[in-house]
């Protein structure tokens, strides 16, 4: 039998020859995934027994295969909560929690004016941005679509109980009856240019939904649409917010403010400095 030390020892340094950005993290995780308990808790594991042992080999090896770490767990944390994942949907991404905390920052503004907040989630993927909302602002009035059959199964079953009104659709066309209501849009769309295919990190280009990564020959097709979009659905004064990719700080922004139509257009960064989700006012008349 091995320690738990031992072990995680062993598989970071097998991940991390095999290219894996967080070695450490992700050995500790596979291993608390395989006990049945949490990386702060490993330590008080005496010992492994084979079978666990054989399961977390197995687990290792596709890890250092490039398989998302999320995929091999089946779940992904993000804010207060946690949603299923695997095959045929979009792993979320931490810094999307910026975008998802915009959004719950200005819904709350809407339920301290005393209204129910409407928001809407475009290309919801996993669910967790509607779910995140719903979660942190039980007030709100939650809709959700998403395009592609499988993401969808996914969100459906992250959505299930939280009262989120989703749908299968195309971002283009959805919630029309809700035209003029909307207080709060929120979406982390594709983005990625087809010319950046080889830039994209191994785990999202082979095992991400290419329809979640991909918009078009500069990444903007999608953004271009919700920049239209957004003007229908959105109330006036109501503020949308959109994710894209850290080279599109300049060029995302100015699909909305190119033709003066929206207000307050500005560019936000992450924890790390980098451009990552813009944000935008309809304007009052």
């Amino acid at each position: 039998m091995s320690t738990t030390r031992e072990l995680v020892r062993a598989a970071a340094d097998r991940l991390a020859a095999a290219g894996v950005g967080s070695p450490e993290y992700d050995a500790a995780e596979l291993l608390a995934h395989v006990l049945d308990t949490t990386r702060g808790r490993l330590l008080l594991v005496d010992a492994v027994e084979e079978p666990q042992r054989r399961r977390y080999d197995d687990l290792v090896a596709r890890r250092a295969a490039r398989e998302p770490l999320q995929h091999l767990t089946g779940s992904a944390a993000f804010r207060h909560v946690e949603v299923a994942v695997g095959p045929g949907v979009f792993v979320p991404r931490p810094e999307t929690e910026l975008l998802a905390g915009w959004a719950i920052d200005r819904a709350r503004e809407v339920v301290a004016a005393g209204e129910v907040p409407v928001v809407v989630d475009l290309c919801t993927g996993s669910g967790v941005i509607a779910r995140s909302i719903a979660d942190e602002v039980p007030e709100a009035r939650v809709h959700a679509v998403e395009l592609d059959p499988d993401a969808h199964a996914w969100a459906e079953r992250n959505l299930a109980g939280t009262g989120v009104d989703l749908r299968l659709g195309d971002l283009a066309t959805a919630f029309d009856e809700l035209a003029g209501q909307v207080h709060v849009l929120v979406s982390n769309p594709p983005y990625v240019p087809l010319e950046a295919w080889e830039s994209v990190a191994v785990e999202a280009r082979d095992h991400d939904p290419h329809l979640a990564l991909f918009s078009g020959d500069d990444g903007l097709d999608a953004i271009r649409v919700i920049a239209v979009r957004g003007l229908l659905l959105l109330r006036p004064g109501g503020v949308v917010g959109v994710e894209h990719a850290d080279a599109q700080g300049e060029a995302a922004p100015a699909v909305f403010s190119h033709d003066g139509r929206w207000e307050e257009v500005r560019d936000h960064r992450d924890l790390a400095g980098r451009p990552r989700f813009l944000t935008a006012r309809r304007p009052q008349s």
